[in-house]
């Protein structure tokens, strides 16, 4: 099985424990891995023949909008079972980090792996 990695994607979305944290969108990162049968696309060159990164990114940051989660671990499932359900996949890995959410710490999170 091949790989396809989004690296590093920035999403605003409504996250945290205390209810004022979740009153205004604050940035969240997203490192994901979707497991995926390149062969066909790597000789055809054709956008059909694999998945389009730009329309995952874009229904992530969608539903993120649209959604507040309490807990990164919810975030981390409900973005993992978008890709499985409406890109069809079998396998996929999220990695969420929330930045600089306490003194001294670069960022604290998740990473989950999900198959279909």
């Amino acid at each position: 099985m091949d790989t396809i990695f989004l690296e590093q994607v920035k999403v605003q979305t409504q996250l945290g424990v205390p209810d004022w944290e979740r009153m205004v969108p604050q940035t969240i990162i997203l490192d994901i891995e979707i497991s995926y049968d390149l062969s066909k696309s790597c000789h055809s060159d054709a956008i059909e023949d694999t998945i389009d990164y730009g329309q995952v990114v874009s229904r992530i940051r969608e539903t993120l909008a649209e959604h507040s989660f309490k807990l990164v671990e919810a975030l981390a499932e409900h973005v993992c079972q978008l890709i499985i359900q409406e890109f069809k996949v079998e396998k996929v890995k999220v990695r969420v980090a929330k930045p600089s959410v306490l003194a001294g710490l670069k960022a604290l999170g998740v990473m989950i792996e999900r198959n279909k």
